[in-house]
């Protein structure tokens, strides 16, 4: 875990403005031939104070000319589900089905690779953005996976950077790659391409 992990959100906050309204981070540079993915990790109990920073961030870096697409998975999903008239259905049954057929309905129709990432990439195409932010990572799970997003991504949202707010651990090791760790608790042993946005220098 970084240093800058366990520091005050202030001082967090400060370091996250600096390094996205950077020019070396805005045009991928530092990273090899890299696809410009970046975790912010917090703790899950840190979640509401995290959306009032994510919130300001958009606005600064607004006011320095940055424009920042946010896109929520949890309200992606929801927007999902209304577009093909199924939202209702799942409400009227999901007290009558086991959590585990719930789940399974709702990964069968929210397929990261055959409805979620198209849906994102025809945001990427009607915006004008400098940067992604993609949220709401816990609020979707265990129906979308974050590396099944981060994995379906790649080949669609790789020319601009993409910022990951991520209420757990990113952890790196030279035996297992990297790990999305959800609230800290729930091991992914998946290997991820992404960056530690608090081990990124300015």
């Amino acid at each position: 875990m970084s240093s800058l992990e366990t520091k005050p959100l202030s001082e967090r906050f400060e370091h996250l403005l600096s390094v996205i309204s950077g020019q070396k981070f805005l045009q991928n540079q530092g990273i090899g031939n890299e696809v410009p993915f970046f975790i912010c990790s917090y703790e899950p109990k840190e979640s509401i104070d995290m959306e009032l920073i994510k919130k300001q961030l958009i606005k600064q870096l607004h006011q320095k000319g940055v424009h920042v697409l946010e896109i929520n998975l949890y309200d992606l999903a929801i927007e999902l589900l209304q577009k093909r008239d199924i939202f209702q259905q799942i409400l009227e049954i999901e007290s009558s089905v086991s959590k585990e057929e719930l789940k399974e309905l709702l990964q069968n129709v929210l397929d990261s690779e055959e409805h979620l990432i198209p849906a994102i990439s025809k945001k990427l195409q009607d915006s004008d953005f400098n940067i992604l932010f993609l949220s709401g990572v816990g609020e979707v799970f265990p129906y979308i996976r974050s590396h099944n997003v981060i994995n379906n991504l790649q080949s669609t949202a790789k020319d601009k950077p993409t910022v990951m707010f991520f209420p757990g651990e990113y952890t790196h090791s030279l035996e297992s790659g990297a790990s999305l760790d959800l609230f800290g608790l729930l091991q992914d042993d998946k290997y991820y391409r992404a960056f530690n946005i608090y081990e990124y220098k300015v």
